[in-house]
């Protein structure tokens, strides 16, 4: 089992870098029960750690706050390269580059050893079935999302019904081959998640406001919430 004060700066490592992480997210990559997690976040903002957030919303680690830099492992780096030629292939332009011009600045700082081991990773995913209409979609949506534009376009659902939506961008979700938006949409009046591979003819329009009930927080508590 991993010693507390193991844990207590992994939940500050994990939280680092991140807009929201739930308690429940928390626990479950740390292996511990939820109320395990809300008492490690509240010993770490009672000494000084500047945790944001609250129970059943989620947490994150304040902008300003500075953690000493760590050296990575072999299975950490092992991961961020996995995870980089992944966005280079499922993600849009923005983030494979994104994603290359990180790994490249992380590796130029580490040993020749472990540079080493990142070229010989022997894990691949290849691009030449990926549409790249699809990816400039994901680097549309990607920057509607990020600077809070409206988004309109074509829809067809799962049972080939068609509609226009307008839709307000708050995130996007990868479920391994498969990208969708979740957004709140004029037409539904209501929080809805939008395959991407349906979407047709993505335009962005003007900003959107920052209302409340209608923000990223409240579209995961609605998507989280247990079902009745």
């Amino acid at each position: 089992m991993t010693r507390r004060a193991d844990r207590l700066f992994q939940i500050a490592e994990l939280l680092r870098g991140r807009r929201l992480t739930t308690a429940q997210q928390l626990a479950e990559w740390l292996n511990v029960s939820a109320r395990t997690v809300y008492r490690d976040v509240r010993d770490l903002q009672l000494s000084g750690v500047p945790i944001e957030g609250e129970a059943g919303i989620g947490y994150r680690l304040s902008r300003a706050a500075s953690l000493p830099p760590l050296m990575f492992t072999a299975d950490e780096l092992a991961a961020l390269a996995t995870g980089a030629r992944m966005l280079e292939t499922w993600g849009g332009a923005g983030l494979a580059g994104g994603a290359r011009s990180a790994l490249a600045k992380i590796a130029s700082a580490m040993p020749a050893d472990k540079r080493a081991a990142l070229e010989r990773l022997a894990v691949f995913v290849p691009s030449f079935h990926i549409d790249g209409e699809f990816s400039k979609k994901v680097d549309t949506l990607h920057r509607a999302v990020d600077t809070r534009l409206v988004v309109s376009f074509g829809y067809e659902d799962r049972l080939g019904a068609q509609t226009e939506r307008r839709v307000w961008p708050l995130g996007l979700v990868y479920w391994g081959g498969r990208w969708t938006v979740g957004a709140w949409c004029e037409l539904r009046e209501d929080f809805r998640n939008f395959d991407i591979a349906r979407m047709k003819g993505v335009a962005v329009h003007e900003h959107f406001p920052d209302m409340s009930g209608r923000r990223l927080a409240d579209y995961l508590r609605v998507v989280n919430a247990p079902s009745r």
